[in-house]
């Protein structure tokens, strides 16, 4: 008799089983509807990217993605950002990240240097294309650490550079958010999470330990500051939402998680600990930092310190009264009139009073 209960629990397991391996093939079949997807050679791998556009005469957009290797495109379905309302948008997944990782590349050339030499080369792939001298770029979380750098080092090829969520001196920034999430567990009477914290302090240098990396993003979206102000858990706001997005295959989708990892491994570090008031101290170009002041992945505070000292010779802040660390997700009809505005009109009228 249990030997039969236990056939009949198997069977119905592998039945579900089965139901998902179906539904998951049903959901990914990797084409775009509303925009292309393509892949391109960039300094000797091929990479992904997505490109929308109504209008290709209008300005392009160049989308530095978070992380690092965390493409954040697939957000769109739930909350659309609508660039394409002003840009011709590429979305592109960096190297080793997304479309872009495979087990061959080699990890030798996960770094800084090659990052920006690679988001160089696709600026360059998109003004030709498109026949523009010059395109604006756009850095987000991890991709602002990225972005900025390019821009002090290649000023020429940007009318303009954006950055959301812009990081500044990402280890203080841990320190902070530590801090402020340990002080609002306690007064929230969570003492197991403040156990947990207490258990696993941080301190100015990297790496940080592992047992509170784990943690790390649990405590963030448990206060509602992590990558929306509604996003409660990674599990429902970011890997369901990525294995039910249609424009990817199923490869695709199982290969942003190894992607995330192997980029984060070559990458984090390095980015904790610079500080990018001393590293980029100056723009020769419009500069625009747009940030949500719940973000506590990267703290509000110390991100309008840096602003303060960046040198530009146009430059405007946006605090998003509504968002944590997403602003153009989060409050898009906002950072549309940010970016028609401001941006494209290269002033700072709406920027907040100084």
């Amino acid at each position: 008799m249990i030997g039969r209960i236990v056939l009949i629990v198997l069977a119905v397991l592998v039945g579900a089983i089965l139901l998902l391996v179906v539904a998951l093939f049903a959901v990914s079949p990797g084409k775009s509807k509303v925009s292309e997807k393509i892949r391109v050679d960039i300094n000797g791998l091929s990479q992904g990217m997505f490109i929308q556009s109504d209008d290709e005469t209008k300005p392009v957009l160049l989308f530095l993605h978070g992380g690092p290797g965390m493409p954040s495109y697939f957000l769109n379905r739930k909350y659309p950002a609508s660039l394409e309302d002003l840009f011709t948008v590429c979305w592109w997944e960096q190297r080793g990240a997304g479309m872009s990782y495979s087990a061959d590349v080699p990890p030798e050339t996960m770094s800084l240097e090659q990052l920006i030499a690679d988001t160089i080369e696709v600026t360059n792939y998109l003004r030709k294309r498109f026949g523009q001298e010059k395109i604006y770029l756009l850095g987000h979380s991890w991709g602002s650490y990225l972005g900025i750098q390019v821009a002090a080092r290649a000023p020429e090829l940007y009318h303009a550079y954006i950055g959301m969520a812009q990081m500044s001196y990402q280890i203080r920034s841990e320190n902070v958010a530590y801090q402020y999430m340990l002080e609002r567990y306690r007064e929230l009477g969570n003492q197991g999470m403040v156990r947990k914290m207490e258990k696993t302090p941080i301190a100015m240098k990297a790496p940080l330990p592992l047992a509170y990396m784990k943690l790390r993003d649990p405590l963030m979206h448990g206060l509602g500051v992590g990558t929306t102000r509604d996003m409660k858990s990674v599990i429902t706001g970011i890997f369901l939402p990525v294995m039910g997005f249609p424009e990817y295959t199923v490869r695709e989708k199982i290969n942003i998680w190894p992607g995330k990892a192997f980029s984060r491994r070559h990458l984090w570090d390095r980015m904790l600990m610079t500080d990018l008031s001393v590293t980029v101290p100056e723009l020769r170009l419009p500069v625009y930092f747009c940030h949500g002041i719940y973000d506590y992945t990267i703290t509000y505070n110390e991100t309008r310190d840096y602003f303060g000292k960046l040198r530009a010779p146009l430059k405007g802040f946006y605090t998003f009264e509504q968002s944590a660390h997403c602003p153009a997700h989060e409050e898009p009809q906002k950072m549309l009139q940010i970016l028609r505005e401001d941006v494209l009109a290269g002033t700072n009228r709406l920027a907040d009073a100084r």
